[in-house]
């Protein structure tokens, strides 16, 4: 593939965080051409309209989240592949993002030359794999047949599971996802019942004994 041609979708609701994206992969394709996107609502809209090889996807954005959009472009019959980009830890959400179709899963500490280096390996058809997350599938092939009981969530009660336990209030999580408090209150009522928990306190709980939180 030329490099003049490279066209890379950048998704975050932070500017600055795709300006520093931006940034950090011309360091690698100076001559790559950029769209961006603030939420999943953009990022259909422009992957419905336009051609690109690569999309760049924050998980947490208002709306639908990343993990949300990144099976709407598959099911979308899209060619772009995409790049799952998260301050969450790889154990938390990496697994997950590959089996849905990411080609990789980078925190936003990544250096600009392993973000190049990922990039340059995926639009050259392959998939992307830290050592880290190496590790996590090698223990997941290994002990699948206990797997802990968080795995049966779905992408949006695994996250609404998260910040429960961390401490945030439904009221919180609802601003900070842009859900109203009756769609958390939801969420969090499947996430008791899936996993046999009483209240928060039990989900706190859960989560630290897996190493979940921090």
């Amino acid at each position: 593939m030329e490099t003049e041609r490279l066209r890379i979708l950048v998704a975050d609701d932070h500017s600055v965080m795709r300006n520093g994206i931006i940034k950090s992969i011309m360091e690698t394709f100076p001559n790559a051409e950029f769209g961006e996107a603030a939420n999943a609502s953009e990022i259909m809209h422009q992957i419905n309209t336009s051609k690109w090889n690569l999309a760049i996807l924050d998980i947490s954005m208002p709306g639908r989240n990343g993990m949300e959009v990144l099976k709407d472009i598959k099911e979308s019959n899209s060619e772009t592949k995409v790049i799952m980009f998260s301050m969450y830890p790889e154990d938390q959400f990496a697994i997950r993002a590959l089996k849905a179709g990411a080609s990789a899963y980078l925190n936003k500490d990544v250096t600009a030359k392993e973000l190049g280096m990922a990039i340059q390996k995926i639009i050259n058809g392959g998939t992307y794999i830290t050592a880290s997350v190496a590790e996590l599938m090698t223990i997941e092939l290994r002990y699948d047949h206990d797997k802990p009981i968080h795995e049966i969530l779905s992408d949006r009660e695994h996250q609404v599971f998260l910040l429960i336990a961390s401490g945030k209030s439904v009221s919180v999580i609802g601003e900070e996802l842009s859900l109203s408090v009756k769609t958390i209150s939801v969420y969090r009522s499947n996430i008791l019942a899936k996993m046999n928990l009483k209240n928060n306190s039990e989900i706190t709980h859960y989560a630290f004994k897996n190493n979940l939180v921090e």
